[in-house]
């Protein structure tokens, strides 16, 4: 059996996660990817390796029961797990705190905070045993105040999340990074922002907080797009 590094990735069949999942499989891990669309995981596992270095799994990072099968099936197939990347999120909320749907507001805040929690917690006791890595998909809009933005709120929770387990694991070996994007390129956004980052981008933040050594613990990278020239 393989004894290259494993990483499980939430949110895995677009945007983010997608373009992680490829710059992770091009650094030698092999890797546990989770989304809700079967379908488009199961084009990257075909094209990323096949099933010797690819698990995939439809999961809904709302429910345990799914969360749970899939950390035991990683481990099943697999033996360990060295990175987490927790990247599942949500957004679309027009309306602001005045006219916002309730129904759009209660599965935002499910995903990107509880859902982020559930990942967390059924991925430590692998993570303990490995003295692996812990990542999070946080957001610049986690950093400052937006207008009328429950999105913004959930990423700050997820900012607590981060800075809160950091500390619970203190002494553990095991290293948690906050991955903080400006905005980003992905299909999260009906048009295409202007002036905005690429998947790509933020993979290669990624990559870089995992590629550090043991003893180098990257707590967070904000990226942003570099204004445009005047």
């Amino acid at each position: 059996m393989s004894n290259d590094p494993v990483m499980l990735i939430t949110g895995a069949s677009s945007g983010i996660g997608e373009a992680t999942a490829r710059a992770a499989q091009k650094a030698g891990y092999r890797l546990v990817l989770s989304a809700r669309s079967e379908d488009k995981l199961k084009h990257l596992q075909s094209e990323l390796g096949g099933s010797e270095r690819v698990m995939i799994a439809r999961c809904d990072v709302q429910s345990m029961e799914q969360q749970e099968a899939v950390v035991d099936d990683a481990l099943a197939t697999f033996g360990q797990i060295d990175a987490v990347f927790v990247n599942a999120g949500r957004g679309g909320e027009p309306g602001g705190f005045s006219g916002a749907d309730h129904e759009v507001w209660k599965d935002m805040i499910l995903t990107n905070i509880y859902g982020a929690g559930l990942t967390v917690q059924c991925c430590l006791p692998a993570l303990r045993k490995s003295r692996g890595q812990l990542l999070l998909t946080g957001s610049a809009a986690g950093r400052t105040t937006i207008p009328g933005s429950m999105y913004s709120a959930t990423k700050w929770a997820v900012s607590a999340i981060g800075y809160g387990v950091r500390e619970e694991l203190r002494g553990s070996g095991i290293r948690v990074t906050l991955i903080e994007p400006g905005m980003v390129d992905t299909p999260f956004f009906d048009e295409p922002p202007a002036n905005a980052l690429k998947p790509d981008d933020i993979a290669q933040a990624v990559m870089y907080a995992v590629s550090q050594p043991a003893h180098v613990d990257v707590n967070e990278i904000l990226v942003r797009p570099t204004p445009p020239v005047e």
